[in-house]
């Protein structure tokens, strides 16, 4: 298990930075990014102040806000040493949570390598793609004599809980 730090956490690596309300950070003891984002260093972790979230370079950063954030709106947040994942295209780290009765959909790390059909960041994103179109969408269902959300259940079930595709479960459920 890798360590992140101030010189290691902006290599490929996937964190959810906490937003925080403020903090005194003088701006010269900040690093500046050339994208214009500062970052303030302390032995638990590092503040991020920036208006640009989610890809950064070959990272990919969550925000985790209680507001509700629009791009280019410059936020502080805070995310601790630990909560950095070493972002590798193999590294199955990655579930897709789902609330059916709030149609949301949502990709989580794992804490534990444990957990079954755990996903690599592109292929939750795949899924939680797809999982979004079946909530939205009805269109699909056409084919199908069943109930809409029996069948979205019956999918995004499968979905998540398999590596079978998407057209493949739905053929299976066609043909029994």
């Amino acid at each position: 298990m890798i360590t992140f730090n101030k010189n290691t956490f902006f290599k490929n690596t996937y964190c959810e930075f906490q937003e925080v309300n403020h903090i005194d950070i003088e701006e010269k003891n900040c690093y500046k990014s050339k994208h214009n984002s500062l970052y303030f260093f302390t032995k638990e972790g590092v503040y991020r102040k920036s208006n640009h979230w989610g890809r950064v370079a070959s990272c990919r950063w969550k925000l985790i806000t209680t507001s509700s954030y629009k791009n280019q709106q410059t936020v502080l947040a805070f995310a601790k040493w630990k909560d950095f994942y070493s972002l590798h295209e193999t590294e199955k780290l990655f579930y897709i949570s789902v609330n059916f009765e709030t149609k949301k959909t949502k990709i989580k790390i794992s804490k534990s390598k444990k957990r079954p059909n755990l996903l690599t960041l592109n292929k939750a994103q795949i899924k939680e793609k797809q999982i979004k179109h079946l909530f939205k969408e009805d269109k699909w269902a056409q084919y199908f004599n069943s109930n809409i959300e029996e069948l979205r259940f019956k999918i995004i079930s499968k979905l998540i809980n398999s590596d079978s595709p998407l057209p493949l479960i739905k053929l299976n459920l066609r043909l029994n």
